[in-house]
């Protein structure tokens, strides 16, 4: 089974695409005006104590206040506060914890409002970002998440995750562990440390003390809703989280992204290097490797299900809902019973894969097709559990109901992925007014030479619907060679499956967008040229 990570720079964000047998199966949106990801470490002000929750809201500076409960500040929340309180009055010089006396532990059926004051300040870690109309969840149990460890301070706790069975092994990288933290710091173990050796670990430990001190540095001046630590963006963490021996191949379409990849893999693994590559095709990096089109097939209200069948996906403020139908499958076969059976297994592999591909949370409800036999339904409930083992994210399954009903609890940290898939007609732009769609050619030629005489611009490049493209570059001599024999400067015509049929857009040779001018405004500007020209 192969696994690649494929990474397209826009100017909003980095799309990041995951490949299973060259069948997409996760897709993220890393963007560019995300300041609270989960992770990231702020100094916060308690606004509101709401004794009836047992929690409060703390402002950090997102335009709703975040939540905290009282289950998650953490037993080490008494010398959390008394550090944050020392580095912030200079009284504590140091980033290491080897001389700090701890304060005690939190009681775990406290009040609130026994706790926290309105006004303190207080270090605080982001571990669900705002969603819908709610703002980000919080926590004051710290940590700092590595490749192989995670890193609590006020803690002396070493753990190892339950995926490692092995006692000898876990007893193994307990010791090693043991002999390389610091004090007063806890670890917990990843799964992806079996096996390793204590250089490995290390140099991931060393690391995120370096980011402790980091943390320590910045906390000594900060302000109210600074944000004192920064988690990875999306893309190195997704790295840092699932790169291991499957991977083939990670590939930026963007030098820059290419440069701090091969920074960060230097970092956390120097031999995974060469599986990263910088795509310079022509085609863009989605179009080449058949992305855009899954993604146009896969985020829809309805999917296909391999085999036949279908699903129909609706997502409600309360929870998520999918539609299991036969489709034209139920006329192929007699057996009624074996018929549902077949759909709902193939829709059993096609839910648990659409799960993970948009990051659904919360609460799931699937209706599968009525299967009368137990022993069917048993097949079924397997069968997404078979394929959901894979998920990192926490879920839980019920057996399903004698009226075909799989109840799914998944973790939700952040808001559903969505991609609308439907387009607005580009012939009259949602207005339900047409006009001749054979007006597009003109705009574009018009704004071509706008830019090549009025303008003076060179190296620019063309993006349009495959339709448009062949429109430009095939034939005898092609439209694309008629403009190079009429400016004497080449433009480059890429295909775009993103675009509407009579969208276009113009990147100069930096391949930043060009914003343009309307088709009305570049006829008068030409006119005008040709009357200057006259007189």
């Amino acid at each position: 089974m192969s696994n690649e990570l494929i990474i397209n720079s826009t100017q909003d964000g980095e799309r990041i695409a995951l490949l299973q047998d060259k069948r997409l199966i996760e897709y993220h949106f890393d963007r560019n005006d995300t300041a609270y990801s989960v992770g990231d470490i702020f100094l916060g002000t308690v606004k509101k104590v709401m004794p009836g929750l047992n929690a409060a809201f703390i402002d950090i500076g997102y335009q709703k206040d975040a939540f905290l409960h009282y289950g998650d500040l953490g037993e080490n929340y008494p010398s959390l506060t008394k550090w944050v309180k020392g580095v912030q009055s200079q009284k504590i010089p140091v980033g290491p914890l080897k001389t700090f006396q701890f304060d005690g532990t939190l009681d775990k059926v406290g009040k609130i409002d026994n706790t926290l004051k309105k006004g303190q300040q207080m270090l605080v870690q982001i571990v669900k970002e705002p969603i819908s109309t709610k703002g980000p969840r919080l926590s004051t149990d710290i940590s700092m998440a590595g490749r192989y460890l995670v890193l609590v301070p006020f803690s002396n706790t070493i753990s190892v995750s339950k995926k490692i069975v092995s006692k000898s092994e876990r007893e193994r990288l307990k010791r090693l562990i043991a002999s390389i933290k610091p004090d007063n710091f806890g670890v917990i173990i990843r799964t992806v440390a079996e096996g390793r050796e204590v250089a490995e670990l290390d140099r991931d430990m060393q690391n995120m003390v370096e980011k402790w001190d980091k943390l320590f540095q910045t906390l000594r001046t900060a302000k109210p809703n600074d944000k004192v630590l920064g988690e990875l963006g999306r893309t190195s963490s997704m790295l840092r989280d699932m790169l291991n021996e499957s991977f083939d191949a990670i590939t930026v379409d963007a030098a820059p992204m290419y440069e701090e990849m091969r920074s960060y893999l230097q970092q956390i693994a120097p031999d995974k290097l060469g599986l990263l590559k910088l795509h310079t095709g022509k085609v863009k990096v989605f179009e080449s490797l058949g992305i855009e089109k899954q993604l146009k097939t896969l985020f829809g209200k309805t999917v296909t299900v391999p085999g036949g069948g279908y699903l129909v996906i609706e997502h409600t403020e309360a929870l998520h809902v999918i539609d299991v139908n036969s489709g034209n499958k139920s006329n192929q076969e007699g057996d009624q019973e074996a018929t549902a059976l077949h759909v709902n297994l193939a829709a059993a592999r096609e839910v648990a894969r659409q799960l993970r591909l948009r990051d659904m949370g919360g609460i799931i409800v699937v209706d599968f097709i009525d299967m009368k036999s137990a022993e069917s339904r048993k097949k079924v409930e397997d069968a997404v559990r078979d394929i959901m083992k894979h998920d990192k994210a926490r879920f839980t399954i019920l057996p399903i109901t004698k009226f075909g009903l799989l109840q799914i609890t998944r973790q939700r940290v952040r808001p559903v992925e969505n991609i609308v898939t439907g387009e607005v007609c580009p012939t009259c732009g949602g207005t339900g007014k047409i006009s001749a769609s054979i007006l597009v050619t003109d705009e574009i030629e018009n704004s071509i030479e706008d830019l090549l005489i009025t303008q003076n611009q060179s190296g620019i490049t063309l993006n349009v619907h495959p339709f448009l493209h062949a429109y430009y570059t095939k034939g005898l001599v092609s439209r694309q060679m008629k403009w190079y024999l009429k400016y004497y400067k080449w433009v480059k015509v890429m295909k775009d499956t993103s675009l509407g049929l009579t969208d276009y857009r113009i990147e100069d040779e930096q391949g930043e967008e060009i914003e343009l001018h309307s088709a009305a405004a570049a006829m008068s500007r030409l006119q005008d040229r040709e009357i200057e020209i006259i007189d």
